[in-house]
């Protein structure tokens, strides 16, 4: 099985690095409360450095924006995931723990300021590739039990069946959420300029130090970007 991106997606969006964590035979039942703890912390040092007004104006989160424009989402209306994560902190809710993995990388999104997400292995069907969607493909979103189709032209990640993520990092799939039960997990970390290449390295960094010490596992580590756009997995 192997990650790969699109190179349509790097002539659309230059200076894009994806950071890639896989992790295989993890544990990834019960809360960690040190996780949790963390989280804490950090929501309420964003509390106590940003409002509604400077978090729009900061670049890591208006390049999101500008993307979502350019493939015709609505930033309004559709936002990216770590600006959805930072707005939720502002308007002074908690984030509810989930499970270990998604907890890790809630707090990874959070002290980055980046989008961070993942899938269950086990539920993918072949390759998983970032590309523009064709507008004839399905997607089950998270929570639901209807099926949808992505819209001509936005980004997703895919598998060799169905939509895994609509609009780039908007909408995960309930068909690769990650469980307690999930075992072999990929994790991505999202950047688009003014974020590095080196800055999504000392991500993925964060990332897999954070896997390996609470849920363990086999952990393989990546940056892709135009000069190297796939990794086994």
């Amino acid at each position: 099985m192997k990650f790969k991106i699109d190179p349509a997606i790097f002539s659309a969006f230059p200076g894009l690095h994806i950071g890639v964590v896989s992790a295989k035979g993890v544990d990834n039942h019960r809360d960690c409360p040190e996780i949790l703890e963390k989280i804490k912390k950090i929501q309420r040092e964003i509390r106590d450095n940003f409002d509604m007004g400077t978090l729009a104006k900061c670049p890591k989160i208006q390049n999101w924006r500008n993307a979502y424009t350019l493939f015709g989402a609505k930033p309004k209306k559709h936002r990216s995931s770590v600006e959805n994560l930072y707005r939720l902190t502002l308007e002074g809710r908690d984030l509810r723990p989930i499970n270990r993995l998604v907890d890790i990388y809630n707090y990874v999104s959070l002290c980055h300021m980046v989008p961070v997400g993942g899938d269950d292995l086990v539920q993918v069907e072949g390759d998983i590739l970032l590309r523009f969607a064709k507008g004839d493909e399905l997607f089950l979103p998270l929570g639901s039990s209807e099926m949808q189709k992505a819209r001509d032209g936005e980004v997703v990640y895919a598998d060799e069946r169905e939509v895994l993520c609509r609009r780039w990092n908007w909408r995960e799939s309930e068909k690769t959420k990650m469980k307690e039960s999930t075992q072999d997990v990929l994790l991505v970390s999202e950047g688009l300029p003014p974020v590095t290449a080196d800055e999504i390295q000392r991500i993925v960094t964060d990332l897999s130090r954070w896997v390996q010490q609470y849920c363990g596992g086999k952990i393989n580590v990546g940056v892709l970007g135009i000069a190297n756009s796939e990794l086994e997995l």
